[in-house]
């Protein structure tokens, strides 16, 4: 479906499907006692991406990790307090990259983690891996932790230009590695989160999401050629057809806040599209979800589609409303 086969009955996986909302992950949590804990065990971790496929059959699994695995290999110390989120010292606000030490040996454990789940992986699931792109890695390198309007990153973007390309551009090159990392290990195909894509201005986001998600596309390609890419930039709205065209990637994903009618008419002919239902919709259940469902299934009749959501599912989702949501896409009931 990734490169360009319409399917009758979309597939489909949700964003964050291995996570708080699912009683057993939550139990393996608690054993494990932490957010980096749970994530550099390459046995938990596996099992942590395997729950969802084995509870509700997905049609594709996704690698269970955090997309600041990059700044951690690119040396910032990385940690998560409880009810905080994550943190990353130093902060280069106030700290120059060079110095910090590279780590790369840091991301050992998630290919460790890809390769079990290969191994254990249904045949006809496929497997995802991703990584952050790099405004958004940059924005919790610079401010050490992530933040409301991404305001002290902006700034610093402005402020020293070469400075944050040299943050930006050496995420880019640990992003190649790391994602070619992943594809050598197991995954099928992988996505670059760019959730704060939407705080940029147009020229603002030309130059710190576009042209870095191009040479991420293009480096990795060159590593894995075939090998499919998922761009989801966050809050992109109008700039949404220009990221589609000059990136390259290969399917985009959208955000609940995009029109899927706008979407199919606006995007390059053909260009598969990932979404984007509401989360909220699926916490609410009933007529709501099934009437949000049906409108994106139909907007989306005459192009490749892969039904998601449009972020993160929330912690508060009940289980049987994903059941129905399953029903809906596949049965058309």
């Amino acid at each position: 479906m990734l490169k360009g086969e319409r399917l009758a009955t979309p597939p489909m996986w949700l964003m964050r499907q291995a996570g708080r909302y699912l009683p057993e992950y939550r139990e393996l949590r608690a054993q494990k006692g932490g957010f980096l804990a749970l994530a550099t065990d390459p046995e938990a971790a596996a099992e942590v991406t395997l729950q969802p496929i084995r509870r509700f059959g997905f049609d594709g699994a996704i690698l269970f990790s955090d997309i600041l695995m990059v700044p951690w290999a690119l040396g910032q110390d990385l940690s998560f307090g409880a009810g905080e989120g994550p943190r990353l010292a130093p902060a280069l606000v106030d700290h120059a990259l060079n110095a910090l030490t590279r780590a790369p040996e840091r991301l050992e454990p998630v290919y460790a983690t890809v390769a079990r789940v290969k191994a254990q992986l249904p045949p006809q699931t496929s497997f995802l891996g991703f990584a952050g792109s790099p405004w958004t890695v940059a924005t919790y390198m610079v401010a050490g932790q992530g933040s409301k309007d991404q305001g002290e990153t902006r700034r610093f973007a402005y402020a020293d230009q070469a400075g944050f390309g040299a943050i930006i551009d050496a995420i880019v090159t640990m992003t190649i590695d790391y994602l070619a990392g992943q594809v050598e290990n197991g995954v099928e195909a992988v996505q670059l989160f760019d959730s704060w894509a939407g705080s940029l201005s147009p020229a603002q986001f030309e130059r710190w999401v576009i042209a870095p998600n191009a040479a991420i596309v293009q480096g990795f390609r060159a590593r894995c050629p075939g090998v499919p890419v998922i761009g989801f930039p966050k809050g992109a709205g109008g700039k949404l057809p220009a990221y589609a065209r000059e990136t390259g990637v290969d399917a985009v994903g959208l955000d609940e806040t995009v029109d899927p009618v706008w979407a199919d008419t606006s995007l390059p002919e053909g260009l598969p599209v990932q979404g984007n239902l509401d989360p909220l919709a699926l916490i609410a259940g009933g007529e709501a979800l099934d009437g949000a469902v049906d409108r994106i299934l139909a907007a989306f009749a005459e192009r490749p589609h892969i039904f998601n959501l449009g972020h993160g599912i929330l912690p508060d989702t009940p289980l049987a409303h994903v059941e129905r949501l399953i029903a809906r896409v596949r049965n058309n009931r």
